[in-house]
């Protein structure tokens, strides 16, 4: 049996682990209470850079004494060599902006595929700091920019160039030098396309592996950067920065409503996603042994959940309160595993009955953290052929049964109830971002994206059991010559009943829907940590805080960077 082969055994065969059901999984007010995990994105990456060990090195540095020029980094992988490009511009106060629509930025940056020479760089320098301005090739696979903290880039350039450490409470309020305000991959703007990445460059076939990669050496080069300015500033007082401080930096980023319809666009990769963690947990919940080590651990991991929610500091008085709610659920879960804790299943029934979502789903992510052998095979199976092949042949009395079994909750839905078709999703032309409208704007309604699976399913069974009325005994291909309008909610219906989950099961219609619990859910699959909400609509959050740093490729590695807490000063 292939290993592929093994853990479909493990989901469908007849000793399958017991999975929790889509009912519970797929809840959108659950799936905006993930937490990152050891299955994360972010985690997954590090973890591939520093078992491979990975040869990065400058192979350009042209910075002038305030840290603005180009920089290009070799990257040597096990399967090939490339090249992380960036450029470093004077941005005017007034041409600062952190919204997509920005057209200048500090920093814009590309990873590109084989080694870059002089005439290269300078048609990627025409190109790169114009982003969707400009236009690259297909060497290039991710573009991306970011622009300088205000509150942290400057305070720690001069702290080291004075001979001071920057003040870890200081960094705690704002945990990163720059802030990436878009990362573009998968063909944009003349890019290589994700079918040209995942087969021919081997150490970026995972989803998002690239952009997290982008992103992860942003925040290696904005510590570089900092020292280099602040050493030229006063060479004679300059002093480095801890490498324990170094690591408590992350990359800043705000996430709005862009991300949202990919959640709803890719079910069978998000399925793919989802399943693998449950089937991490499953694993854990069969065949975890509960030793006094990782009893130990366990109590330890609460603990440090507990603090880093405490140090995480938020604007939003919501969030401010479901973190103070956390950190003392934490407590409570540390109080049972003191007293009474003998079982995964108890301990998981435990906290569904006594902890909000929030602190449930982070007790996920610590039992993950506890047995990475059991968990970390699972990185491999992240990809998933997205296909949903229409069924022609399918009897109709069959497809009516698909959709009372696999879509319950969206029939039980009242789509006639007051506000429950209040809002949809369009693409602002200004903005060129995802945006929600009011049924109110009858012209702007003709606009509206395809993100309401619910509703779609329900008007498509509604038309489906007057048809089979009249046609007991038809099947799929005459429905669809009746009604071709459908097919794509039917060809949805009968794909994802191969899956386990990938379905959210909400009304993205109704006046209330949250849309932050779409940008958390996706973000807590990249990896990020310390959400800020700013709006019902967007978050700010931020990547690779406590990740090791490019000097320690090579060093003992244990992989224990999650929730990372505050340096001692």
């Amino acid at each position: 049996m292939t290993k592929h082969a093994d853990i479909r055994a493990s989901l469908w065969g007849d000793n399958a682990l017991p999975l929790r059901p889509p009912s519970q999984v797929m809840n959108l007010e659950r799936l905006g209470s993930l937490h990152q995990s050891r299955l994360s994105f972010m985690r997954t990456l590090v973890r591939r850079i520093f078992r491979e060990r990975w040869k990065i090195e400058l192979a350009t540095f042209e910075l002038n004494n305030d840290g603005f020029g180009t920089v290009v980094y070799e990257v040597n992988a096990p399967d090939g060599l490339f090249s992380f490009v960036l450029f470093s511009d004077l941005l005017l106060p007034e041409e600062r902006n952190d919204r997509v629509i920005a057209t200048k930025w500090d920093l814009t940056m590309a990873l590109v595929e084989g080694r870059v020479n002089p005439e290269y760089i300078a048609k990627l320098k025409e190109n790169v700091p114009k982003q969707e301005a400009g236009r690259v090739d297909s060497r290039v696979f991710v573009l991306s920019r970011a622009n300088r903290s205000a509150r942290n880039f400057d305070y720690v350039v001069n702290q080291l160039a004075t001979g001071q450490q920057p003040d870890v409470s200081k960094i705690a309020e704002v945990g990163y030098l720059y802030r990436t305000t878009a990362v573009y991959g998968s063909g944009k703007l003349g890019m290589a396309d994700w079918e040209k990445v995942q087969q021919k460059h081997r150490d970026f076939a995972r989803p998002f592996a690239s952009e997290m990669f982008v992103c992860f050496m942003l925040r290696n080069f904005s510590l570089l950067q900092v020292e280099h300015i602040a050493r030229h500033r006063n060479e004679q007082t300059f002093t480095p920065m801890r490498a324990d401080i170094k690591r408590y930096f992350g990359i800043g980023n705000s996430t709005g409503l862009g991300m949202a319809p990919y959640l709803v666009n890719h079910p069978v990769l998000i399925n793919q996603w989802i399943e693998m963690r449950e089937l991490a947990l499953a694993r854990i919940r069969s065949l975890g042994a509960i030793t006094s080590q990782i009893k130990t651990t366990l109590l330890e991991l609460l603990k440090r959940c507990a603090q880093h929610t405490h140090e995480t500091i938020t604007e939003d008085k919501q969030q401010t309160q479901h973190n103070i709610i956390l950190a003392q659920e934490m407590n409570k879960l540390t109080e049972q595993v003191v007293t009474n804790f003998t079982s995964w299943n108890e301990l998981i029934a435990f906290s569904e009955q006594h902890c909000s979502l929030q602190s449930q789903e982070i007790l996920v992510s610590v039992m993950l953290e506890l047995y990475p052998e059991l968990v970390d095979d699972l990185e491999d199976f992240h990809c998933a052929d997205e296909n949903l092949d229409l069924d022609p042949l399918m009897p109709l009395h069959q497809l009516k049964a698909v959709i009372e079994r696999r879509y319950d909750w969206a029939l039980a839905i009242d789509f006639d109830a007051e506000g429950a078709r209040e809002t949809y999703w369009y693409r602002s032309e200004e903005k060129m971002e995802p945006r929600l409208g009011s049924i109110a704007d009858v012209e702007g309604k003709k606009k509206a994206m395809a993100l309401a699976v619910g509703y779609a399913v329900r008007k498509c069974y509604n038309i489906l059991v007057d048809y089979i009325a009249a046609n007991p005994s038809q099947i799929t291909a005459r429905f669809m010559v009746a009604h071709p309008k459908l097919r794509g909610i039917v060809r949805r219906i009968q794909g994802m009943d191969r899956c386990v989950y990938g379905d959210i099961q909400a009304n993205l219609l109704d006046k209330n829907v949250l849309p932050m619990h779409l940008l958390r859910c996706k973000l807590a699959f990249f990896g990020v940590s310390k959400f800020d909400p700013r709006s019902r609509l967007w978050v700010r959050n931020t990547m690779f805080q406590g990740a090791p740093l490019l000097e320690d490729i090579g060093k003992p590695f244990s992989d224990d960077w999650f929730m990372p807490l505050i340096p001692k000063q």
